[in-house]
């Protein structure tokens, strides 16, 4: 964790805030700022869980909620998807229009992701998702459930609601931002996730720097 014992100044905090926000790698950022590239990790990793805190503090989603799973990491071939090998699976619900929720998960077992739909999403709100298995139980749980058939480009009635694609677009989003790194352990994944969640829900670079300053400042990263 970040303390302020590094010396690091507040000038030379605030302009690591901004290549944070910027997307600049912490190598990158030592030499742009000349620090060691060890306090840039350790100031990043005090930003990142600043953003999870936050991000979980978001209120529950309600209205029309996608509803997804992905699986991130590992570059080694085989099955790819749902039971593939070495990779973290990561459920992800997506207000149309709003903000996305994510959050790693053991497994895409119906147990596992009930929890998460009940305490995340509002009663009544109608949910769509693929023609999963696992999302059986909501057929008969407190929520709408609109199943999607890839297969087919529409679901008798619904017409072009029926799709996930805003949920879909967010995973390619992630993965995309997630490639720079050079692999992520998998103990620090979660804060890497819950950052490319802040990035989708925050707006721009303008209004993610000002967010992410407030925030900063209150935890007293700036002092």
């Amino acid at each position: 964790m970040y303390t302020r014992k590094s010396r690091l100044s507040k000038a030379k905090r605030l302009r690591l805030l901004e290549h944070f926000v910027a997307g600049t790698t912490a190598r990158a950022a030592a030499e742009l700022v000349g620090v060691n590239r060890n306090t840039v990790n350790r100031f990043y990793f005090a930003l990142r869980t600043i953003i999870a805190e936050e991000m979980e503090k978001a209120a529950p989603l309600h209205g029309e909620v996608e509803v997804d799973e992905s699986y991130f990491g590992g570059r080694r071939k085989g099955k790819r998807g749902r039971g593939a090998a070495g990779k973290v699976p990561v459920f992800g619900l997506l207000k149309r229009g709003g903000r996305v929720y994510t959050l790693p998960i053991p497994n895409a077992k119906a147990k596992t992701l009930m929890p998460i739909l009940e305490s995340r999403v509002v009663p009544d709100s109608v949910v769509y998702t693929d023609s999963f298995a696992g999302y059986d139980v909501m057929d008969v749980s407190r929520f709408h459930h609109v199943r999607i058939n890839h297969e087919k480009a529409f679901v008798a009635g619904l017409g072009n609601c029926s799709h996930i694609n805003g949920i879909e677009n967010f995973w390619n989003q992630a993965k995309r931002h997630l490639r720079r790194y050079n692999g992520i352990p998998r103990k620090h994944f979660y804060y890497f996730l819950k950052e490319c969640e802040w990035r989708f829900n925050g707006g721009n670079h303008k209004e993610l720097y000002r967010q992410l300053l407030g925030w900063a400042r209150r935890k007293g990263l700036l002092k």
